[in-house]
């Protein structure tokens, strides 16, 4: 198992593994992100089987010791299946997530007491800053909630725009095989504040999109955000509809 680096943005990093066995033919990725600051943050922690692989391609940018901060968008192993692995390597580090998230997981489930954080609060990493987005029950659960970066206006979206394949960075739609994604596989909780919740993160004015599952998008990240709500809509406008029925 191989994990491949690209810088996305400056000082941001995808650390991402690709899965050819999963959802063949075309496969799938999953992706950590790694922003450098004095007190560096790895968003999504992979899941435990993927540590090793994770951790030697985090070493080829910096010392695994010296984290300081471990998020990710909600509680799920690929998302933060290894966050104890890196609490164990990483003496300083700290698990960071909204206050859902520490309340109903993580303040069990982590080795070290973890930081709660309010919805808009910002973390300065130290040239870096990350600001934690609530986005309760989009695409998933309860405790949902992304991070942007503002020096560099990258908008980490978690599970948002999952897509298969194996590609890197894109300027290609990226909507269209979201929207693709989600017919076959239907994760997301669908419910009606859904696309708003997502054309909200528009107003952010994001200059790439960092994808969990897919490629990092840089082109016009607002229209992507609004049509993928847009799409979740028409969703929930449809169940509602055969709900009726």
């Amino acid at each position: 198992m191989k994990t491949n680096v690209t810088e996305i943005a400056d000082g941001i990093f995808r650390l991402s593994t690709f899965v050819p066995d999963m959802a063949p033919p075309a496969g799938f990725v999953f992706n950590q992100f790694l922003i450098l600051g004095d007190a560096p943050l790895l968003f999504h922690t992979g899941p435990r089987k993927m540590f090793a692989a994770t951790r030697e391609a985090l070493s080829r940018i910096m010392p695994p010791e010296k984290l300081r901060w471990i998020s990710f968008g909600h509680y799920e192993a690929d998302e933060c299946g290894a966050m104890n692995e890196w609490l164990a390597i990483a003496p300083q580090a700290q698990a960071a997530h909204g206050q859902i998230g520490c309340m109903v997981s993580l303040a069990d489930m982590a080795d070290r007491a973890p930081r709660p954080l309010n919805n808009g609060e910002v973390l300065d990493l130290g040239g870096k800053r990350v600001r934690y987005i609530d986005t309760p029950h989009t695409p998933h659960g309860w405790d949902a909630g992304l991070l942007f970066e503002e020096t560099t206006a990258t908008l980490l979206c978690g599970d948002l725009f999952t897509q298969l394949g194996n590609v890197a960075l894109t300027h290609s739609d990226i909507v269209g095989p979201a929207i693709a994604a989600e017919d076959m596989f239907q994760s997301s909780s669908l419910n009606p504040g859904m696309g708003a919740t997502i054309r909200a993160l528009a107003d952010y004015a994001p200059r790439t999109l960092a994808l969990m599952h897919g490629p990092a998008f840089s082109g016009d990240c607002a229209a992507a955000l609004r049509a993928l709500g847009g799409d979740y809509d028409r969703r929930a406008l449809m169940r509602g509809i055969a709900q009726a029925a």
